[in-house]
């Protein structure tokens, strides 16, 4: 009877949309964890650097699960640690150097921020606590909603102080010249890293008080 119920298991079942919603909300790497939280001051001014280095971060996380979790067996514990950072190190190498051949300017502007991929706590975090410990397709899950989960916050801080700072989103002009000779005048406080602090601050708020709210109804 069990080995007939382990056939019907589904591919994608319950666990594994856990591994994917939960980093979203109730343990995003960024709002909940406070983890990542350089790249989000530093690399969100513009919505097109953000998203690349949303997918950069997830490209590093997955392939770098893949590795840890079919090493895992393999690998000593004293010095699995620098194994994780080998294999970070790795592909972030490889990030960056795709980076450089087909999105030099963005490169350019993420400057010595992709590099640091390798010390991003959400990466040898997620490594650490679940890579090594688990099979590669549950590893491989939940380095996909970290790495989303980080992302859609990069994405929003970026998205919010892009607009309101120059009045553009991916580089284009969004807000119509009309605005701007009634008196509308772009705020450069949004460039600066202090308010992408904020920005995460009133996301963290609207969270948690969110949260809270819900838990009460239950």
């Amino acid at each position: 009877m069990s080995a007939l119920a382990e056939k019907k298991k589904p591919f994608f079942g319950k666990k594994e949309k856990k591994l994917i919603t939960d980093p979203f909300d109730d343990s995003n790497p960024i709002t909940v964890q406070v983890l990542g939280i350089c790249s989000a001051l530093a690399i969100t001014v513009q919505v097109k650097q953000a998203v690349v280095m949303s997918i950069s971060v997830i490209f590093v996380m997955v392939f770098s699960s893949l590795i840890v979790s079919l090493l895992r067996n393999l690998i000593p514990t004293r010095v699995r640690i620098i194994v994780q950072l080998v294999v970070v190190a790795t592909m972030v190498i490889l990030v960056d150097q795709v980076l450089k051949a087909y999105v030099y300017d963005v490169s350019k502007q993420l400057s010595v921020f992709v590099g640091l991929i390798i010390t991003n706590c959400i990466v040898m975090g997620r490594l650490e606590a679940f890579a090594l410990g688990n099979k590669p397709f549950p590893a491989v899950i939940d380095a996909i909603g970290n790495g989303l989960g980080y992302g859609i916050i990069l994405i929003i801080v970026a998205f919010v102080r892009e607009l309101f700072g120059s009045g553009k989103l991916w580089g284009f002009q969004v807000v119509p010249q009309s605005f701007y000779d009634f008196g509308y005048v772009n705020n450069g406080l949004m460039i600066l890293p202090p308010m992408a602090l904020i920005t995460v601050g009133i996301i963290i708020w609207i969270q948690r008080s969110r949260n809270t709210a819900l838990i009460e109804e239950n």
